[in-house]
């Protein structure tokens, strides 16, 4: 191993890994070996891929890149602050595609954010940019009309704890609406770009981070599903094989995780769906972390999505989920769970769209429904894994019917950012999302098996069953029948953490 930076034992394709990552940052300028900054050795971009299944330790060595990035003094972009540029300086942003696969990074310690924030910076009112560069250490305490000494001290409080300026703002008592007052796509690049989830990228995307980071490194899961409507592949496999770095070794193994070890057990050739369904019930007479489960918990879906293949499938588990907690027609109920569909908002509008998408409502966001806002049209919403999760929007909701009907609209806007219910998702859309307990509908995969389709060389009902079953943290629930068993208690949403100052989006910015 090159660097001494760290403490744990790296197996050997870590550590190949590990010294490879080195090699290309230190041509970046940045020498983890002596802890040195240095100006880039070459202009030309380098892109390399850590690739590897569950369990293989990509996220353990990312997580360690960065630790060691920070401790010699590389400066980490966040997406929602970024200091003075500095001729000397080196930068490291660590993305992810969506807001709920940056927040499990987060839980690790890791400062991920969204690619989308970082694509886009946020543009700072002056007087509270002020504020902004003594949190990151580039200022002195400033002196601000309307802001106490205590309303300051808090802020420093949250930034020691939490590294986020907005969180750290609004201690102080600030919304986002009196500090940002607008975004820009970002003019200058950065040096270092690590994106977690990458098979989830299209080529739009990973072109754009080309742009901005003369240094790219990939880390993706090649056992997982190509991005819909992509070209059929994920970015990393049309790199040099040099390029890629392969993890093979199952780390987590060690844990005796009963759920790695079925996704990895579809790896065999000879194991048929039959035959992996009897492998799940063995596990489960033998590990509380795996249940043969009768029927979907509606209780269950509020938080975390049934998982399925079909979409009519998705469209009669949400009705009867919303009949379960007697969901009236025409209007959602607060605790209901939403999926964002994108934004329907014209052209001159742009402005307004990158705000929302910088608040977390970006396609695929998994969100709460709060309750109606201040306006028609509006909703108080929870974005779920959003760093500011408390935002308002006008928003029209759509509940699909079955069949070409024309899909329910409970109320709607005239314009805004458009939801889908989220009581159950595909399993496409629920790439790079993890679960504490998951819900996979094994009707759909038996169906996908059924049909014998097959996706770059592997059974598709595989793949399917691969990414269902890794999203689950704590405990995967193999649902064998087409059933629901009724809640328990009520919707909730006393649950969600709510900050001390909710980001607004105020009707007038529509």
């Amino acid at each position: 191993m090159t660097s001494s930076s760290p403490a744990i034992v790296f197996s050997e394709d870590q550590a190949e890994a590990w010294d490879s990552v080195v090699l290309a940052l230190r041509q970046a300028g940045v020498d983890l070996d002596d802890s040195l900054l240095q100006p880039p050795k070459s202009e030309a971009t380098s892109v390399m891929a850590v690739v590897g299944k569950a369990g293989s330790g990509k996220t353990m060595l990312l997580a360690r890149l960065f630790k060691a990035l920070a401790d010699a003094g590389v400066d980490i972009v966040s997406g929602d602050y970024e200091g003075k540029k500095r001729r000397d300086r080196r930068t490291l942003a660590i993305l992810a595609p969506t807001n709920k696969a940056a927040s499990v990074l987060r839980t690790r310690g890791v400062p991920a954010t969204t690619i989308h924030r970082i694509l886009y910076t946020p543009v700072y009112d002056p007087e509270y940019e002020k504020v902004a560069e003594w949190l990151a250490g580039q200022g002195e305490r400033p002196e601000i009309e309307g802001l106490t000494d205590i309303a300051l001290d808090r802020a420093y409080a949250s930034y020691q704890a939490n590294t986020s300026v907005p969180a750290a703002l609004a201690a102080a008592g600030l919304r986002g609406s009196d500090f940002i007052t607008g975004w820009k796509r970002r003019e200058e690049p950065l040096d270092i770009g690590f994106v977690d989830e990458s098979s989830m990228l299209d080529k739009k995307q990973f072109e754009d981070l080309q742009e901005i980071f003369p240094t790219l490194i990939l880390f993706g899961d090649p056992a997982q599903l190509p991005p819909v409507q992509s070209e059929g592949g994920m970015v990393f496999e049309s790199l040099p094989a040099e390029r890629v770095l392969t993890l093979e070794r199952i780390h987590r193994q060690t844990a005796d995780n009963p759920i790695l070890d079925l996704a990895h057990a579809l790896a065999d050739p000879q194991i048929d769906f039959y035959a992996f369904e009897k492998l799940i019930a063995e596990a489960a007479e033998k590990d509380e972390r795996v249940v043969m489960a009768q029927r979907v918990e509606a209780q269950l879906m509020a938080r975390s999505p049934c998982l399925v293949w079909r979409n009519a499938t998705r469209i009669r588990l949400i009705h009867a989920f919303r009949a379960a907690y007697k969901a009236p027609d025409d209007e959602l109920r607060e605790g209901e769970p939403l999926i964002c569909d994108g934004l329907e908002l014209p052209m001159k509008h742009r402005k307004k769209r990158l705000d929302l998408e910088a608040r977390g409502l970006i396609k695929g966001a998994q969100v709460i429904y709060l309750g109606p806002g201040r306006k028609p049209g509006f909703s108080r919403l929870h974005v779920m894994g959003a760093e500011d999760p408390q935002v308002s929007a006008a928003s029209i909701v759509k509940i699909e019917q079955d069949g070409d009907e024309e899909p329910f609209i409970p109320f709607a806007a005239k314009m805004g950012a458009t939801f889908l219910h989220g009581a159950a998702v595909t399993i496409h859309k629920a790439q790079g999302s993890q679960w504490d307990t998951v819900q996979v509908f094994a009707p759909d995969i038996n169906a996908a098996s059924r049909m014998g389709r097959v996706e770059a060389g592997q059974p598709l009902w595989k793949r399917l069953a691969y990414v269902a079953i890794t999203r689950a943290e704590n405990q995967l629930r193999w649902v064998v029948r087409n059933r629901l068993a009724l809640p328990q208690d009520e919707l909730r949403v006393d649950d969600l953490v709510v900050p001390a100052a909710p980001l607004e989006l105020r009707s007038e910015d529509i």
